[in-house]
């Protein structure tokens, strides 16, 4: 492998036989570096990086990360390099199993391109980067990233398309974080991370002014002179078997204190669990609760929502509550109206407290995604992986737009839509409990439908980005 430094991250005492057996059989003594540096796919700094930029002296750097779980093989090394030659490609990582005791798994991950701006997108543990590419970007690079210089090569990188996935496992990893991905799912808005948060940001924006889709305020007033609507708010619960959870949700929408008349539009999505039951016995209970059951038994959430959203009888605003969530306060609409009526706005997003099942806070704790500004929230709402809850809307402008007919992230189309081009509104305070109980959809996902969910997403910054680079 003369044309390839390798760099291990990780004190050559405290590697793996088997990892210090390969690179020792694969590369010399003058084209193989160890460095203690703190490193990993997610966060760097530039100091890190330029530390192991010095050290590749080579047409290629392979960069091991993470170096005490991971093992390797001639063939992985010489798989990268040959795709690295026939791709052109500029930087590539790979597909790889997964090692949790005896127990050997397959862990893809998806493919790379201009949407996948997220600063969390999975790289695995091991990268090919070529050394040129490399030392150009850092030449360039602000010397004071503390958490983004890997970032900030990524989005480098993607303007020429040179960022490849290679669907092969190519290496093992010794599986370490046993964090349940309902857990991991909520990492990027933990409030421990505010600095990585705001130089991811500072990292991202520079990236959408390079290539054009830099959204620039002011944003669009929304003009709410139409006063046909019979209820000023309606609350939307799209719902399928979720007969443990239904009651609690309906109970906080039901004791809420508004000065304006609201209802309930529960898209009961043809349970079979006793949920519809329950729905019928509150709905005679409360002459302000619609009960619908869709015709079509092929909605998602978003298609759900539609239809809760093109009813007659649904509010000026529609106003978001998950069926397994609680309204944490007898003011919540109000507050959500009162929002929507001082800003203008086409979509007012509040904050949400983590809670278990028993109602106990748990860890992150309170959910205020406070990298939203009004200034730039247009634009890093596209780096992160959702907005926040609970989310609301004014209709007529929902009602043109649509929401995807999807049961993972159709909210989060929307959002990214909006800002796009109108002003949306903020509640700081948290307004909204988050239960986070094993009925979860998105508890203890597997791998492939967390990649699907992620590359569901990706696909829509995707869209979203190419918009506003024709929109300029």
């Amino acid at each position: 492998m003369n044309n390839i430094s390798c760099i291990v991250c990780g004190e050559r005492t405290n590697l793996q036989d088997s990892l210090l057996s390969t690179v020792n059989t694969c590369f010399t003594e003058d084209n193989l570096h160890f460095v203690s540096d703190t490193f990993n796919t997610r966060i760097c700094d530039y100091n890190s990086f330029k530390n192991i930029s010095e050290k590749a002296d080579c047409e290629f750097v392979l960069l091991i990360t993470n170096a005490r779980s991971v093992e390797i093989s001639e063939h992985s090394i010489a798989r990268f390099a040959q795709i690295a030659d026939m791709s052109g490609a500029n930087m590539l990582y790979s597909d790889y199993y997964d090692l949790d005791g005896d127990r050997l798994s397959l862990h893809p991950l998806t493919d790379h391109h201009l949407g996948c701006v997220r600063d969390d997108f999975a790289l695995g543990n091991m990268l090919l980067i070529r050394t040129s590419s490399l030392k150009k970007v850092l030449s360039g690079m602000d010397s004071s990233l503390k958490y983004g210089a890997l970032y900030a090569l990524r989005l480098e990188l993607m303007k020429s398309d040179s960022v490849e996935r290679i669907p092969e496992p190519l290496y093992t990893v010794i599986k370490e974080d046993f964090s349940k991905s309902g857990e991991v799912i909520f990492d990027y808005v933990n409030p421990a991370n505010r600095d990585v948060q705001i130089e991811m940001e500072k990292v991202f924006t520079a990236f959408l002014v390079e290539i054009g889709a830099f959204m620039k305020p002011p944003f669009k007033s929304v003009d709410y002179s139409n006063n046909s609507f019979k209820y000023e708010a309606s609350v939307i619960i799209p719902v399928r078997d979720r007969a443990k959870t239904i009651k609690d949700a309906i109970d906080s929408v039901m004791t809420q204190e508004c000065n304006f008349p609201f209802n309930l539009i529960v898209v009961d999505n043809h349970s079979t669990d006793g949920t519809t039951e329950i729905i019928k016995e509150l709905k005679s209970q409360y002459s302000n609760i619609i009960h619908l059951i869709p015709e079509s038994n092929s909605l998602g959430i978003g298609g759900c929502w539609n239809l809760g959203v093109n009813h007659p009888d649904c509010g000026k605003f529609a106003i978001q509550l998950d069926s397994d969530d609680v309204y944490n306060t007898p003011f919540t609409i109000q507050k959500v109206v009162d929002c929507f009526n001082a800003n203008y706005c086409a979509m007012v997003i509040g904050s949400y407290q983590m809670m278990n099942f028993d109602n106990e806070p748990i860890p992150p704790g309170i959910i205020d995604h406070k990298e939203w500004s009004d200034e730039n929230g247009a634009n890093n709402a596209l780096r992160i992986n959702g907005l926040g809850a609970p989310r609301a809307f004014y209709t007529p402008i929902l009602r043109k737009l649509q929401l995807p007919n999807t049961s993972y992230g159709e909210d989060y189309a929307v959002g990214i839509a909006l800002s796009r081009e109108y002003k949306i509104g903020r509640i700081y305070d948290p307004i909204y409990n988050c239960r986070r109980w094993e009925g979860n959809s998105d508890a203890n996902l597997d791998i492939n439908k967390m990649n699907t969910y992620n590359a569901y997403k990706d696909r829509l910054r995707y869209f979203e980005i190419k918009k506003r680079i024709l929109i300029k």
